[in-house]
């Protein structure tokens, strides 16, 4: 099946492995920390951050500092148990109120899948934004997208190139661009599925409150708000760290796809849990990132 005119243009096309499951963001029974009487400090909470970073790279766990509560907030997918539970429980245990344990519905995994929209090896991933440097351009993507192949198509049987991978970092990252080879010269939006584009003119970070939106191939739009910035998470394939943690949902075949808030492009699409009928959490990638690593541009 053929990209579609309006996905290459825009840049919302989006990846996928299998599905996402079914649930709602749970509390883990018996491991949520009272909250303290006082906040913790600025300084505690980054120590508690270093300890898990060195200490609990669990695969199926994440974390960030939750501005609100002035605590680490350890989410735990339904894949953590026995031996992974026992482990994550006694780092956190160590690290008393200044830490608190939720369940999240699901598993933590990156969007990857075959399907349709743009294609390397046997996979379709998204394209996130169009970006160029001078009269060169390219488009970014997931970077477990980037690496899985060199040359990408805009059709299923591999007869129409896009471009050729110029750049790519997962894990630690998760971050590519493809520098588009086919000649030509995509408008700088995004498709908002519903006959109509957002004009995309420049990049931000995201911060902790701000409503965002986000587009995929799968479900089309879908709203949400920043959570926490910095985030790390911590999937099968490896961790990836600095992330925005969003409400916004995603499913397979959203991966790769772009995080915006109005005419700012914000994040790609990394991998999360839930799905868009019950609800989910999902992580993004910060664009400003790969744009200032490859001295390339929104536009």
């Amino acid at each position: 099946m053929r990209l579609t005119r309006t996905s290459v243009r825009t840049g919302a096309v989006a990846v996928a492995v299998g599905t996402l499951a079914t649930g709602t963001l749970l509390l883990a029974p018996g491991t949520q920390a009272t909250p303290s009487a006082a906040p913790a400090s600025a300084a505690t909470l980054n120590a508690a951050v270093h300890i898990l970073d060195t200490t609990a790279r669990i695969p199926g766990t994440a974390w960030a500092i939750d501005a609100q509560t002035h605590q680490v907030v350890v989410s735990l997918d339904q894949s953590v148990t026995g031996t992974k539970l026992t482990k994550i429980s006694a780092v956190v245990a160590k690290l008393g109120n200044a830490v608190r344990t939720e369940r999240v519905a699901g598993t933590f995994h990156k969007y990857l899948a075959g399907g349709d929209a743009i294609y390397g090896g046997q996979y379709r991933c998204s394209l996130g934004f169009n970006v160029r440097s001078g009269s060169t351009y390219y488009f970014l993507t997931a970077g477990h997208c980037g690496n899985i192949a060199s040359t990408w198509y805009a059709n299923s049987s591999h007869t129409t190139v896009l471009g050729n991978t110029a750049g790519s970092s997962f894990p630690g990252n998760d971050y590519a661009i493809v520098r588009y080879t086919n000649g030509s010269v995509p408008p700088g939006t995004v498709d908002l599925y519903n006959g109509s584009s957002q004009d995309i003119t420049s990049a931000a970070n995201a911060f902790v409150g701000e409503a965002v939106k986000r587009s995929g191939s799968t479900t089309g739009v879908h709203s949400g708000s920043v959570t926490a910035t910095n985030a790390t998470v911590n999937y099968a394939e490896g961790t990836v760290t600095g992330l925005i943690r969003t409400t916004v949902c995603a499913e397979g075949g959203d991966s790769g796809g772009p995080l915006f808030d109005g005419t700012k492009a914000l994040g790609l699409t990394s991998g999360g849990s839930g799905n868009c009928s019950s609800g989910g959490t999902t992580f993004f990638q910060p664009v400003t990132e790969p744009l200032s690593v490859y001295g390339v541009s929104v536009y």
